[in-house]
């Protein structure tokens, strides 16, 4: 882990989530689970677009590895800014870098390995020329 914390600013895809109290622990701060929870909503709104979906009916993104770093407390009420950026493109997956920020402040850094699969066969299956088109539109790098 880069010991420097990222800013939002370095992440080409950003979408925000509400920290909820049932997030809180009894610790009074936001449980280390919800991080994750946090670091999905990032995700799936990269992958999931509401426009217009990227993966073709019958295939679906799978989360395959998380790397969650945890930087920082999380305290609730408030928002959470989530920063994704694709880091790597292999053949049937891709290397997510996320940044979680509460009030500019970044509290948790997370990698993730997602895997492009076939619903009927569960099986990992090359990346479509429409998903490799749309992480080119989105200008980020691969």
């Amino acid at each position: 882990m880069n010991p420097e914390a990222p800013k939002l600013e370095d992440f080409p895809f950003r979408t925000a989530d509400t920290i909820r109290y049932g997030d809180t622990d009894r610790q009074g701060h936001v449980n280390n689970a919800a991080f994750a929870t946090f670091c999905e909503t990032g995700r799936v709104s990269f992958l999931y677009p509401e426009n217009e979906p990227i993966a073709p009916p019958g295939t679906s993104f799978v989360i395959a590895r998380l790397t969650l770093d945890f930087r920082a407390e999380i305290t609730w009420p408030g928002t959470i800014d989530i920063g994704t950026r694709i880091t790597k493109v292999g053949r049937s997956s891709l290397t997510v870098a996320q940044g979680l920020f509460q009030r500019g402040r970044c509290v948790a850094t997370a990698e993730s390995i997602i895997v492009f699969v076939d619903d009927a066969t569960r099986k990992s299956t090359p990346l479509t020329p429409a998903i490799l088109a749309y992480l080119d539109a989105a200008n980020l790098p691969k």
